[in-house]
């Protein structure tokens, strides 16, 4: 009771005349978010909307293209245009970083504190498969989670890596144009969301977590490049771990300086001076509570240029040969660019990475590039090529040859989901019988055998439609 008392005095202080304002936003029903993967859904933004929410207007999120408010009755992640990774379900506030942070395709982004994906995903859209995306998070659990969000956004550009800070900051050294790090913090900007938040800051408060952001911002500036920008955020209101650790940060390096966002309205100024911080308060805006800051470090990159560009250009790791049959054989089949990829076999699985490809040694990688698929069978011998289901999500509906394409509303669309066999006559079938990709209103679910009217599933088992 004691540390809650502290906490709203320290409320209080930060708020003067608008507290009780705050504390009357806990009566309220907390709003719910969703961000159009524009990764697939740019060029038929109003089809989905209106698939999702009928005739019901959608209400965008003013600060972030692509996010719209839902009610929460909608159930939209029991919708197959989820499974066809056409959207995230992100709380409003959580799509500001992602969305401040300058990106531009082809650059070098990193996101340091990544799980379980939300921002990645957003930050993989504005780089729109051109590019290299870095996505951390040191939990290996948590990488998991991570992994499959960017895979069902069909992310092909980006690297899943399960590191300490301190050790990718020792073989990434100035290397990216953008950084995000979306700190752990004690969560008070979700108490209103998740009262189980509350019990988690009793036993964790600002005092525990300022160190460690330090420690995590400390390593993330050594990654960044001359010129570039390093977006931090929190969803936590402490001024110790928000503010004073810019001040601490601009303390330390000479380099940095606090850049200017350009805000909707509802976004206060930072406190303690720092103007240039950003602050949503969930009395204030449709959302919940969240810090933002962005830094930009001096200079610029020109001399590192070439430097980069070799070490990129040259393998780190072994395994690049040359396409089994099977394998040329199955990639007939699509209609995708490979000569913008090289290709790696790890162990039998094999990844179209971008030409450039950092790869580092001694990195935990749970992923490089665009996992196609895997290689059956000896060498010599009679092999077969395996799609996986992330090359699946990262085609478009007409990169394929072979396709069936069921509509949302087609009950063997779930049934394809939950990993039955169907009989897909009457549907729209496009091809040869063999691999084919199945479809959703023209966007690609998975693959399967089809022989036939019969199709044989090889949807993910990982992630199937439970229930």
């Amino acid at each position: 009771m004691e540390l809650l008392n502290q906490y709203q005095e320290a409320m209080r202080k930060l708020l003067g005349e608008e507290y009780n304002d705050y504390i009357d936003s806990f009566t309220q029903r907390r709003v719910y978010g969703l961000r159009l993967n524009a990764l697939k859904a740019s060029d038929c933004k109003e089809h989905i909307l209106k698939e999702l929410f009928g005739e019901e207007e959608a209400k965008p999120v003013p600060w972030a293209p692509y996010g719209y408010y839902y009610p929460e009755q909608l159930r939209l992640s029991r919708h197959p245009y989820y499974y066809a990774g056409l959207y995230y379900l992100q709380e409003p506030s959580a799509m500001a970083p992602a969305a401040f942070l300058p990106v531009k395709p082809n650059d070098r982004v990193l996101d340091l504190c990544a799980a379980p994906g939300g921002k990645s995903t957003q930050l993989a859209a504005r780089l729109n498969g051109e590019g290299f995306l870095l996505s951390n998070d040191y939990s290996h659990s948590r990488a998991l989670a991570l992994l499959k969000n960017m895979e069902l956004a069909g992310v092909t550009n980006a690297f899943i890596s399960a590191e300490t800070p301190e050790k990718l900051s020792s073989v990434y050294p100035e290397y990216f144009d953008s950084i995000l790090v979306d700190a752990p913090c004690s969560g008070e900007g979700m108490f209103r969301r998740d009262p189980d938040m509350v019990k988690s800051w009793t036993e964790k408060g600002p005092a525990y977590y300022a160190p460690l952001q330090k420690r995590i911002l400390k390593e993330a500036v050594k990654m960044l490049r001359p010129g570039g920008y390093l977006l931090y955020s929190t969803c936590t209101f402490s001024t110790e771990e928000d503010e004073e650790c810019i001040a601490w940060l601009l303390m330390r390096y000479d380099s940095l300086s606090l850049a200017s966002l350009d805000v909707p309205p509802g976004f206060e100024q930072g406190r303690c001076g720092l103007e240039r911080c950003v602050r949503l308060f969930p009395h204030k805006i449709k959302g919940e509570g969240h810090f933002m800051a962005l830094l930009h470090k001096a200079g610029n990159a020109d001399g590192l240029e070439s430097q980069t560009k070799r070490e990129d250009a040259e393998p780190s790791c072994s395994g690049e040969a040359e396409l089994p049959a099977a394998v040329r054989e199955f990639l007939e089949l699509t209609d995708t660019d490979w000569n913008r990829c090289r290709f790696m076999f790890r162990d039998g699985r094999l990844y179209a990475l971008p030409k450039e490809s950092p790869l580092r040694q001694g990195i935990r990688y749970l992923r490089t590039g665009w996992f196609l698929g895997e290689l059956a069978g000896r060498p010599g011998g009679r092999q077969r090529f395996e799609p996986g289901q992330a090359l699946a999500m990262g085609l478009k509906g007409g990169e394929f040859k072979n396709t069936v394409n069921l509509s949302a509303k087609d009950p063997r669309t779930v049934k394809y989901l939950k990993g039955e066999t169907l009989d897909v006559s009457g549907a729209e079938i496009r091809g040869e019988s063999g691999w084919c990709l199945v479809l959703c209103d023209g966007f690609p679910l998975g693959f399967a055998k089809r022989d036939g009217s019969r199709l044989k599933n090889k949807y993910c088992p990982g992630w199937r439609w439970q229930g």
